[in-house]
């Protein structure tokens, strides 16, 4: 018996697992490199 996983449905589950950790990452490095700046003017 061999699971067959349909390629649409791989890549939209990869799409949806990037997107959960990505998001939230560059929203933490953008805030980071705008507190940043703060510091050199």
């Amino acid at each position: 018996m061999s699971r067959q996983d349909p390629s649409g449905t791989r890549t939209l589950r990869l799409v949806l697992a990037w997107s959960f950790v990505g998001i939230p990452l560059l929203w933490g490095v953008l805030q980071t490199l705008r507190d940043a700046l703060k510091l050199f003017h």
